[in-house]
């Protein structure tokens, strides 16, 4: 299993290239767009963002100042935008809550209890968590997603019934731990769904992982 994830991930490399991901200036603008490109795509939560920025309050202390209300209209372009005003929410008050509105301190506190405490908060998942541990807080935590999901399934790498945890457990227990590769696999993968391994009309036959 080491070795075949570690094909694919040089296969996807040569042909993608670095992917520098996450697309975010600070730690902050990080956790706030893993709430909200959860089910849309990053376009859009680049308009939101870009939203907050112009407006200046893509910050922890103004936004957690912020009118629900007035925060879902900056980020309607992320879409579920009442949903997600609610959801950013409650991860500021997690913040202010556990480590008095301070990110030094979640920074501070160790990788399994600080996924716990966003798992906790309501409206984060796993894939949110995850994404923010990774992305945000640098730790080795391996992001699963739905392409990640249709890769590995349609090559039968794993099977259909796998959910999360085990998909997750899969790259963990075969890969070093490593944050930097688990960064840029999870990218990888990301644009081998969407360029190849697409929902519907998959481009199988020009798919860097033909033949695996």
């Amino acid at each position: 299993m080491q070795e075949q994830l570690e094909e694919i991930y040089q296969r996807l490399y040569r042909h993608f290239g670095p992917q520098q991901w996450w697309p975010g200036e600070t730690p902050f603008e990080v956790m706030v767009g893993a709430v909200l490109t959860q089910n849309t795509n990053w376009k859009n939560v680049e308009k939101a963002i870009d939203n907050l920025k112009r407006a200046g309050v893509l910050s922890f202390e103004h936004l957690a100042e912020l009118p629900v209300a007035l925060l879902a209209e900056y980020i309607r372009p992320a879409g579920s935008y009442n949903i997600k005003a609610g959801r950013l929410q409650n991860l500021l008050a997690t913040i202010v809550e556990r480590y008095g509105g301070s990110l030094e301190a979640m920074q501070e506190e160790d990788t399994e209890t600080l996924r716990r405490v966003l798992l906790q908060t309501k409206g984060i998942g796993p894939e949110t968590a995850d994404s923010i541990l990774l992305y945000a807080f640098d730790r080795p935590v391996f992001v699963v997603d739905a392409y990640t999901y249709r890769i590995f399934t349609r090559h039968n790498l794993i099977a259909e019934e796998f959910g999360y945890d085990e998909i997750q457990e899969y790259f963990m227990d075969n890969l070093e731990p490593d944050r930097a590769l688990y960064n840029e696999y999870h990218a990888l993968l990301v644009c081998t769904g969407k360029d190849f391994c697409k929902k519907t009309n998959p481009r199988c036959s020009d798919c860097p992982l033909v033949g695996i």
